[in-house]
């Protein structure tokens, strides 16, 4: 099937699907999020779909699949809050992560994701390297930098914070 082709067949059976998963479902947003993601699934096996007999069959039957295995998830889920007990409210972030993800918000985004990966999660220089598909000499100087710039911007929040 060629885009040009599933192109067509989405515009043409979008809006058929979408109503009877959410006649089956009995909820709209349901109904097109699974039929979005069997679409998706669509796309990725285009030259399978296009040698079935049925492809909006086949879309519908993996929306289907895909509603029933939220459901089981979601009742799985359930079954274990009535088991365990709701989990035990968690205390929100203080003061001073606000002010540290307000930092690192002002960091390039790849000092960023080595100071998180290398303090946060504390990672090795040299995992983070890995992990970044950048040299360990790289990341060093990343860390440097951002240390820097974190100390900067955190002390100018805790000046706002204080005033």
């Amino acid at each position: 099937m060629s885009p040009d082709e599933f192109d067509e067949f989405y515009a043409g059976s979008w809006s058929r699907l979408v109503g009877q998963l959410y006649a089956m479902t009995g909820n709209l947003a349901e109904a097109q999020d699974v039929v979005q993601e069997a679409f998706v699934r669509a796309w990725r096996g285009r030259e399978e779909l296009s040698g079935a007999q049925a492809p909006e069959a086949w879309v519908r039957t993996v929306a289907w699949r895909l509603a029933v295995s939220r459901w089981r998830r979601a009742r799985s889920s359930l079954l274990a809050v009535f088991r365990h007990g709701a989990l035990p409210d968690a205390p929100g972030p203080g003061p001073e992560y606000a002010a540290l993800v307000a930092a690192l918000r002002k960091i390039s985004e790849e000092q960023r994701r080595v100071v998180v990966l290398h303090y946060l999660c504390d990672l090795p220089v040299a995992e983070v390297a890995r992990e970044t598909g950048a040299p360990e000499g790289t990341v060093k100087v990343r860390l440097s930098r951002a240390r820097a710039a974190l100390a900067k911007h955190l002390s100018d929040d805790l000046m706002e914070m204080s005033a």
